[in-house]
């Protein structure tokens, strides 16, 4: 069987959350309940330091512009992970060109990552802070659910992977005003900043 599915709906995950994948992948390989998993993720560093970063991320998604700030640094990050990821699993399976698993998990985690960043500003533009939290919780409860279901049913979580991508770059269309307002804000925030540092003439 292709591991494609799982590479695709790995790099998904890896755009909304790469340290959650990371460890669940390595829990479910660690635990035996999978074969599929790479012995790179199943090892014990890499099963703490994803489950540090996760709680990190944890909080931090949650903090309205915090969240966004932490997602700027991820545009690098997500996408790399996801490429890797999508690369080991290609390797442990041998029925895809690592290479090409790296360009699906990758290209896949940037269009997903490019989706949760620009519904956080959108979110980012309203003034109250819960559904930053609500939002959140979902993503990670998504993630989770997603994932684990792609172990044991790849096809299937796969198409509902693409199903979120689509839906999700269709709602960012719509969410392109709100988007912009929290950009002038945050410029706005900037110069606030800004005006306030410099020394009294």
């Amino acid at each position: 069987m292709s591991v494609l599915p799982l590479v695709f709906t790995s790099g998904w995950a890896s755009g909304v959350n790469a340290y959650a994948v990371v460890l669940l992948l390595g829990v479910f390989g660690a635990t035996g309940l999978s074969d599929d998993v790479p012995e790179t993720l199943q090892r014990p560093e890499v099963l703490v330091v994803a489950g540090l970063l996760f709680l990190c991320e944890a909080v931090a998604d949650k903090i309205p512009y915090v969240d966004s700030a932490w997602d700027s640094v991820h545009t690098v990050v997500r996408p790399v992970a996801g490429a890797w990821v999508g690369a080991l699993l290609a390797g442990q399976s041998g029925s895809l060109n690592d290479v090409v698993a790296g360009l699906v998990g990758g290209s896949t985690a940037l269009a997903s990552h490019t989706v949760k960043a620009g519904t956080r500003m959108a979110v980012n533009a309203s003034p109250e802070p819960f559904s930053n939290i609500v939002l959140s919780l979902a993503e990670d409860l998504g993630v989770a659910g997603i994932v684990s279901f792609a172990i044991f049913h790849p096809e299937a979580a796969a198409t509902i992977a693409g199903v979120l991508l689509v839906a999700g770059l269709v709602v960012l269309y719509f969410l392109i005003s709100r988007i912009r307002r929290f950009r002038r804000r945050r410029a706005q925030r900037r110069e606030e900043r800004r005006l306030a540092a410099r020394p009294p003439a």
